[in-house]
């Protein structure tokens, strides 16, 4: 691989027991499946084949993640360890978690149901009292910043957050040639691809990252920069098994999308 080049690896989690449950998930706080390990392990050999060395390494503070991680760390001894952060956690679904997808979308009709679930700035509607305060008791959201956990998000709501990430924690490596490996979600990680990408809505509304595969990211760490981001050498990044990834993208498709 090309020594001048820096290298981000993106890793949506593998499946959670509330994907196979078809669920709302947001920022409810549920384990991967035994399908979601596996794919977990598959990605940790893909990571192993690129030779790449990371200088870093993130994940968000939701258990899907730090699960995901924990197989790549015991499958890559080389890792460093991983580092854990909010501002990658999963988008919230509001007033919609814990609700299965087909409810809402029999109960609301396609078109609400897609912009809930794909647009870039229509919110869901905000979260009750009683689901918001039973979050707010967990031990997660107790150790965290309040702003971890709002009523509601947009996309927009999210790229704001995962940009300030991208800022504090990546940037800077990239530019010293480093390599960054995070671990993270559907939709927070669709939102920072449309911060490095600086996607228009449109590409935003159609993106769908599958769970377990990793997506690669390299720049030149003195190349040319926009909106104060380095601007990636490939526009969407490459998926490592290419064909694998966009299989399960298109399945993704058929069921609605992230």
């Amino acid at each position: 691989m090309n020594q001048r080049r820096a290298a981000a690896v993106l890793l949506r989690h593998g499946e959670s027991t509330a994907n196979a449950a078809g669920l709302f998930t947001g920022v409810l706080d549920v384990p991967l499946s035994q399908h979601g390990m596996e794919e977990a392990r598959v990605a940790a050999g893909l990571l192993r084949e690129t030779g790449l060395r990371f200088d870093a390494a993130f994940c968000s503070e939701l258990a899907r993640a730090w699960q995901t991680a924990d197989v790549l760390a015991e499958e890559l001894p080389d890792l460093p360890p991983f580092e854990r952060d909010w501002r990658l956690d999963e988008r919230n679904y509001g007033g919609l978690t814990t609700l299965t997808k087909a409810d809402v979308k029999a109960e609301h009709g396609e078109e609400q149901f897609l912009a809930w679930r794909r647009s870039v700035r229509t919110p869901p509607p905000p979260m009750g009292d009683e689901l918001y305060d039973a979050l707010a008791g967990t031990d997660l959201f107790r150790r965290l910043p309040p702003e971890a956990l709002v009523r509601t998000e947009s996309l927009a709501d999210v790229m704001v957050r995962v940009r300030a990430f991208w800022l504090d924690r990546v940037d800077p490596l990239l530019r010293r040639g480093g390599n960054v490996l995070v671990v993270a979600h559907g939709n927070s990680l669709r939102a920072l691809c449309a911060v490095v990408d600086r996607l228009p809505d449109a590409e935003i509304r159609a993106l769908g990252l599958p769970t377990g595969h990793p997506l690669l990211y390299e720049v030149e760490p003195t190349g040319p920069e926009l909106d104060g981001l380095l601007v990636p050498l490939v526009r969407g990044g490459v998926y490592l098994d290419e064909a694998s990834a966009h299989a399960a993208a298109e399945r993704l498709a058929l069921e609605g999308g992230t």
